[in-house]
């Protein structure tokens, strides 16, 4: 429409017939054709002019013909020639300007570069990969887990169903998934989605809530399955990814990162862990995903991380269980059901503190109290008693209940160690023979996290601990007149 003559908002109105847009050199006259055309055209007004009538001169003088109009040619001309100058002086101005652009238009630069493909690799310890690589190796391998579950009954006696969600990864082609037991432990309904969009009700198999480890199972066979690595082998610094689903909506994101730290010790709702500290985002939803090095293989298993610290914010806090403390756990929850070789003490224990000291008229003030003991336990076949002091086991400190837990995840049933206790007003030593978990315990799942629970709540201040691998007795005499003093 901006070229259209007849529209009344025509940008320009050329009488010398041009186009909008035409360079001003572009058919122009030269100075001296358009001085003649100028010439021409007053002398031929000047002769279609009808005569008029002049007095003659006296004395036969001829006066200057039209002497009046030549000096009003010279001005004119004079002007018109310098206006020429100018235009023309603009115009190649302008015309040197569009040769130096190259162009009247705005070019946009599109790459033509063609995608990079990505090479599917296999996972052999030796061949590092790329960010890609990794994710198109192992993000079949990865799982999104939704639960259901039936909340503890109110002060009503009314419960609600709630849900949740997690990841996991296919330890093998045949359906076993390894996840996080606080995805699943209290779980009435457990369904997996694979990476293609699959769906499995899963069964739960079993699980540790000291390791906050579970295995359950689909029914489906030619699983592509992960490569466990050796996450002793694992530096401070090296790059790590973990691929889960974050908030249980954004599946199989990978996060990256470095490991912060390999052996960092944290308290997860009074629970001790040996966990690795890691920089890539965790969210909740990555809980139970697996941790990769460089080189593809499952480090470790994704557990937890801070986002406040002491009424802080913080970033960049995530952690990992390490797969070696793990790995033959796993295998026995497989072949078990629960962790069979797991060291069990079979006592009921408590933080020792200065109170109990002053009141009981002991001399320490810090260690294991024993509230009671279990018979035919590994510590009643060491000789342990009610009222002894556990002060360090193969010459490490115990100083309080969560480091004899902590502690104890380095033992298997069957191992020999040296226990240093207080008894009577001096230390002495102890040989202990760890035993194992009574199946009963370990795979009563609802009262082992009754009795976490307890734990929590009464780590703290000197009262018993039961659940954890230990015996445990409420109705104790020592802790129903001593536990809660403080």
């Amino acid at each position: 429409m901006y070229n259209d003559e007849q529209n009344l908002y025509h940008y320009t109105y050329r009488k010398d017939g041009t186009e909008p847009g035409q360079r001003y050199d572009a058919k122009q006259p030269t100075v001296d054709e358009q001085l003649n055309s100028y010439r021409q055209q007053q002398e031929q007004q000047a002769q279609n002019s009808q005569p008029v009538y002049q007095p003659q001169p006296q004395g036969g003088q001829t006066p200057h013909k039209n002497g009046k109009n030549r000096l009003g040619l010279k001005i004119a001309s004079l002007a018109l020639v310098c206006a020429l100058l100018g235009g023309l002086v603009g115009g190649g101005t302008a015309y040197l300007v569009g040769n130096h652009s190259g162009s009247d238009t705005t070019e946009v630069n599109v790459s033509n570069r063609k995608p990079t493909e990505i090479q599917l690799k296999t996972v052999d310890g030796k061949t590092a990969m790329t960010d890609a690589e990794l994710y198109a190796s192992n993000v079949n391998s990865v799982v999104s887990i939704n639960i259901t579950a039936t909340s503890d009954p109110n002060f009503f006696g009314q419960t609600t169903q709630t849900a949740g969600a997690g990841s996991g990864f296919i330890l093998t082609p045949d359906g076993y998934i390894v996840t996080n037991y606080h995805v699943v432990g209290d779980a009435d309904t457990v369904k997996v989605t694979l990476y293609n969009g699959d769906s499995y009700d899963a069964q739960y198999i079993g699980g540790d809530e000291d390791y906050d480890i579970a295995v359950i199972k689909i029914e489906a066979t030619d699983l592509p399955n992960v490569t466990l690595g050796n996450s002793d082998s694992l530096n401070v610094g090296d790059h790590v990814l973990a691929i889960g689903n974050p908030l249980g909506e954004l599946t199989f994101s990978m996060s990256e990162g470095i490991a912060s730290s390999v052996n960092r010790a944290i308290d997860v709702d009074g629970t001790p862990f040996n966990m690795i500290q890691v920089t890539a985002a965790i969210n909740p939803g990555n809980s139970g995903g697996p941790l990769f090095n460089e080189y593809g293989e499952v480090v470790g298993i994704v557990s937890a991380k801070y986002s406040s610290y002491a009424s802080q914010s913080v970033e960049g806090l995530g952690f990992a269980i390490p797969i070696n403390d793990v790995a033959a756990m796993i295998q026995d929850i497989m072949t078990n059901g629960y962790v069979s070789n797991k060291a069990y003490l079979g006592i009921t224990p408590g933080t020792m503190n200065a109170q109990m000291a002053a009141q009981y008229r002991y001399d320490v003030t810090k260690g294991v109290f024993i509230y009671s003991v279990e018979e035919g336990s590994a510590a009643d076949k060491a000789g342990l008693k009610m009222g002894d002091v556990i002060m360090k086991i193969d010459g490490t400190d115990v100083d309080s209940y969560q480091e004899l837990v902590a502690l104890k995840k380095k033992y298997s049933a069957g191992d020999e160690s040296t226990f240093t206790i207080y008894r009577d007003g001096k230390q002495q030593e102890v040989s202990v023979t760890w035993g194992a978990v009574p199946a009963d315990q370990a795979t009563d799942n609802n009262s082992q996290s009754q009795q976490s629970q307890n734990n929590n709540s009464n780590s703290n201040n000197g009262s018993y601990n039961g659940g954890n691998g230990y015996y445990s007795n409420p109705w104790d005499i020592f802790n129903y007149y001593f536990g809660n003093q403080g």
